[in-house]
């Protein structure tokens, strides 16, 4: 997996939602900086937030890991 790929779609999706940092952060329960760190890539995301993020998304954790193009 390319980790570009990875924060790329996270940032994505964020955008196509119309969801800011802020209110992504909240649905994870973390802080918008930590919530930027993932976006940037500075920090891996923890496995209990891709769960929760392909719940909100509506798309498969291997979509949201850049393993999959299927959503």
């Amino acid at each position: 997996m390319d980790t570009m790929d990875y924060v790329k779609i996270l940032r994505d999706l964020r955008e196509d939602a119309d969801k800011t940092q802020t209110q992504i952060a909240a649905v994870l329960g973390t802080s918008q900086t930590m919530y930027a760190r993932y976006e940037r890539g500075a920090n891996e995301l923890p496995i209990h937030h891709l769960i929760t993020l392909s719940k909100f998304y509506g798309v498969s954790t291997d979509y949201l890991l850049g393993l999959s193009r299927e959503r």
